[in-house]
């Protein structure tokens, strides 16, 4: 692996698989946490990562960072997979579409686990009819509601969880996954 020091905004690996870049977001994750996740991030990516870690308000004792990185295509999913399932971290990253690719965004929490969609051009996460027709069939079963089949399609639960993380402290800007239009 080729020893470069990146900062807290860029992570960059050639690209072998097709460019694409995105943004990681550690919404919260334990001090003893933090270095194991640059580990993470820079084995995936094949660059040392060293973020700067700022304090979280929502949760007392844990940190939260960004990354913007540019690699190959499928990196966002190789990340996710890499830090899934790790207890008190919280973290979303994006992956930005390319000409022959769609865009990815990835969610975790240690109560839900992992939330994937697939994104189209604007951001817009994008269904696939089967998940739709599945979420209609399962209403009619009377599992459920439509509505709470089409909350989890575009990850509501996640969002809700994750909404008091996102929000910076202390005078620290906001960064925002997504804008409602």
């Amino acid at each position: 692996m080729k020893e470069v020091t990146v900062t807290a905004r860029t992570a960059t690996r050639p690209a072998t698989r097709g460019a694409t870049r995105g943004v990681l977001y550690v919404h919260s994750a334990p001090s003893a946490l933090c270095p194991h996740v640059e580990w993470a991030v820079g084995g995936v990516l094949g660059v040392a990562v060293s973020l700067d870690w700022t304090p979280q308000p929502a949760q007392a004792g844990t940190y939260r960072a960004e990354l913007s990185w540019s690699g190959d295509v499928g990196s966002a999913a190789s990340v996710a997979s890499a830090l899934r399932g790790w207890n008190h971290l919280r973290f979303e990253i994006t992956e930005e579409p390319t000409a022959s690719s769609e865009g990815a965004r990835y969610s975790f929490t240690p109560e839900l686990g992992v939330f994937h969609a697939v994104t189209g051009l604007h951001g817009d996460i994008m269904i696939p009819e089967d998940r739709l027709k599945a979420a209609v069939v399962k209403s009619a079963l009377g599992d459920t509601t439509v509505l709470n089949e089409i909350d989890k399609l575009l990850g509501k639960p996640w969002d809700d969880e994750l909404e008091t993380f996102r929000h910076a402290g202390d005078g620290a800007p906001v960064r925002w996954l997504h804008q409602v239009v």
